[in-house]
């Protein structure tokens, strides 16, 4: 029988990360060890009250980033001085959880992240205080999935790496582990 897929990322985590966690922070029971729980990969597009057609770009890219089916986000109330009104299509966002968040994750440490223009790591200052991490982004096109020349516009996204870790050193261990290239 053949053996089941485990990504490349998850398979460091469980040989290398979980133990040398459990050892830095003393851990008496393995479940207590942080790991990933989700990632949340949002697009807010502003513009796209003019132009709907940005969303369904928009979403398609998202798509093909991550893997899987965006969803649509909507104003939930009307503001006049945005000429926003309540239901209108703002942005599209994705939830990815199991082998889809490893494999993402794998491809923004090692493909995305060393794409973008003078990286000098990721800034250390986006956890939450329990143990969330998020991380902008200002182009779309650092994914090598997204084809530049049929891009119509340039956004940002916003990726929300959620982790079980109960405080901010503990995520960033973990992170630091999976190979997040924090700046000092």
């Amino acid at each position: 029988m053949a053996e089941a897929y485990v990504p490349r990322l998850l398979g460091e985590y469980r040989q290398r990360v979980a133990p040398a966690l459990r050892e830095r922070f003393a851990y008496a029971n393995p479940m207590q060890v942080p790991r990933l729980s989700k990632i949340s990969v949002n697009v807010g597009l502003g513009e796209a009250i003019q132009n709907q057609k940005l969303i369904e770009a928009a979403a398609a890219q998202l798509g093909a980033v991550t893997g899987q089916k965006p969803v649509v986000t909507r104003a939930k109330k009307a503001i006049a001085n945005f000429k926003l009104r309540e239901g209108l299509a703002i942005g599209c966002m994705v939830t990815l959880r199991r082998e889809r968040m490893w494999e993402f994750l794998d491809r923004l440490i090692n493909i995305a992240l060393p794409r973008v223009r003078d990286f000098r790591g990721i800034s250390p200052k986006g956890f939450d205080g329990r143990g969330s991490y998020t991380l902008g982004l200002r182009e779309q096109i650092i994914f090598p999935e997204i084809d530049y020349d049929k891009v119509e516009k340039v956004h940002g996204l916003n990726v929300t790496l959620v982790t079980t870790a109960p405080t901010d050193e503990e995520a960033r261990e973990l992170l630091r582990g999976l190979g997040m290239p924090f700046r000092n």
